[in-house]
């Protein structure tokens, strides 16, 4: 792999960094191994990791550039849900079903499966019960 003496400065200073996370740093130092013309199983070696984690720092690198050396996001994060459907999930677990559903009580289930029918709402019986739902 070959490096200008720019890259191979900014690697440097990266490996060496306390402000890095230690996995990039980790990784800075495989690529600059690599520029010195190490082997592949010798750096694996060094930095105790898998061959094929060597392979694809280097790749990383060579398409990304230090950004490359980051982790990857992993998607978005989880959307909260909405105040006004929280106080609708406990305004429904303090009152009964109504007579025309055959229902006694709420379950975590047919409260979730009954905001999604009739009013729209799209939550997850996990997120019923985590809300208050209390079982009679």
């Amino acid at each position: 792999m070959d490096l200008s003496s720019e890259q191979m400065a900014e690697l440097r200073e990266l490996a060496v960094s306390r402000d890095a996370p230690a996995v990039v740093a980790l990784r800075a130092r495989i690529v600059l191994w690599s520029a010195e013309g190490r082997r592949r199983k010798d750096i694996a070696e060094l930095a105790s990791v898998a061959p094929l984690t060597v392979d694809r720092c280097k790749s990383r690198y060579a398409e990304r550039g230090v950004a490359g050396l980051e982790d990857k996001r992993r998607g978005d994060p989880r959307t909260q849900v909405p105040p006004r459907v929280r106080a609708r999930v406990i305004a429904l677990t303090r009152m009964s079903p109504s007579a025309d559903s055959g229902l006694s009580h709420w379950s975590t289930r047919t409260l979730a499966d009954h905001l999604k029918r009739h009013e729209g709402i799209s939550v997850s019986w996990h997120y019923v019960a985590v809300s208050g739902v209390r079982r009679t």
